[in-house]
């Protein structure tokens, strides 16, 4: 018992606190959360990108704008993320540049007509490599304390059900079309 107790010690040592809690969800959650909020979740899960990489490194860096001007910062961004997820033993490959580009191109296409501006929804498929990257990294890394989220949170849950009443109502308006307006 006191042998285990040491090791538990010694686990709990070496964990980062200055980095707060990561909380990781899975691909489907994040795919889902990206698509009620039509992108916006994007946002969200740069910023909380930026905090981690800014508490674990002591970076001099402001979280949020880097998450607004993403189109400036997603290639550091996903760089970041790639270095860290291959010192934790990360095998996959992707190149920030070319998701990047993706991105923005994907993003670019709000400009479309109806219903084709709906496209641009999709964007963040550039965003699943580094996310899987960055909760690989978190999973296997011993530094920090690290929990699994099995199940939406109040937010995420408050989220769905305010994208799916707003999806509902873009809908509407896309099946009746301007006859009424």
């Amino acid at each position: 018992m006191e042998n285990q107790d040491s090791v538990l010690e010694e686990d709990q040592s070496s964990i980062n606190y200055l980095v707060e809690e990561q909380k990781v969800i899975s691909v489907d959650k994040f795919i889902v959360l990206s698509i009620v909020s039509f992108g916006l979740y994007n946002v969200w899960w740069m910023y909380k990108a930026w905090r981690f990489f800014s508490q674990k490194d002591r970076l001099d860096i402001m979280p949020a704008a880097r998450a607004i001007f993403s189109i400036f910062f997603l290639i550091s961004l996903g760089d970041r993320i790639l270095v860290y997820a291959r010192e934790k033993g990360y095998n996959n490959n992707y190149s920030s540049v070319l998701l990047l580009i993706g991105f923005v191109i994907v993003n670019l296409m709000s400009r479309l007509p109806d219903p084709f501006w709906l496209v641009s929804i999709a964007s963040f498929i550039f965003l699943i490599p580094p996310f899987m990257a960055l909760n690989y990294a978190k999973r296997h890394s011993t530094e920090l304390l690290v929990t699994e989220q099995t199940s939406y949170n109040g937010r995420q849950i408050g989220l769905i059900v305010f994208g799916v009443i707003f999806w509902l109502l873009v809908l509407l308006g896309l099946l009746i079309g301007e006859e009424y307006a």
